[in-house]
């Protein structure tokens, strides 16, 4: 028998189970401990399961699955990217294209080209498929946050505007989720969790 073929998807599989060691900056509901890449697109891509129907116009459900469960499997080279680092850019970069290509590039060839092709697009955010998955990875950490009290915003010293602009990409996946995110932040200067700028 030719084990070839699955000999490379087997180095790949190896490979992604180092997306469950990066750590990001948002902490788990209601709890200190950081949340790693792995917890958060799983957590995305059921997210995106059960919110399909507020997009913007209908979706392909199973790309955006697949766009958020290997959105962040760059980060096993590229490192994780605060949404709010003042020096670092949120922004694709050479580095990860960089990584998309080797990760990826353990799989045959085709298998690669389809992931490289689905990475592209959300990184592109054009498509209605990955300006949902978009909305979804913006959603998330807000409700992170907001259940921790704060959580980064109040440790990073991020300020009501800053997430507003950031949180507002949301709305090109689905206007009735930003409503309610502009709601939650919102609330979330009422409730004191986080701060409006001095003018």
């Amino acid at each position: 028998m030719n084990f070839e073929r699955l000999l490379k998807q087997v180095a790949f599989i190896h490979e992604i189970d180092k997306v469950k060691y990066i750590l990001r900056k948002t902490r788990l509901f209601n709890s200190d401990r950081n949340e790693n890449d792995a917890e958060h697109s799983w957590h995305l891509a059921i997210m995106a399961i059960i919110l399909a129907e507020h997009a913007n116009e209908p979706i392909d459900i199973l790309k955006v699955v697949k766009m958020l469960l290997i959105h962040d499997v760059v980060e096993i080279d590229a490192g994780d990217i605060f949404l709010y680092d003042t020096e670092a850019n949120h922004t694709n970069t050479e580095a990860e294209h960089k990584a998309a290509e080797r990760i990826f590039g353990l799989l045959p060839e085709e298998q690669a080209a389809d992931l490289i092709e689905v990475w592209d697009e959300f990184e592109s955010g054009e498509t209605m498929e990955a300006k949902f998955a978009r909305a979804m990875d913006r959603l998330e950490p807000l409700f992170q946050n907001i259940s921790n009290g704060g959580g980064t915003w109040k440790e990073y010293d991020v300020r009501y505007e800053k997430v507003l602009e950031k949180k507002s990409v949301i709305q090109k996946g689905s206007e009735h989720l930003w409503e309610f995110a502009k709601e939650l932040i919102d609330e979330s200067v009422k409730n004191g969790v986080l701060t409006k700028s001095a003018h």
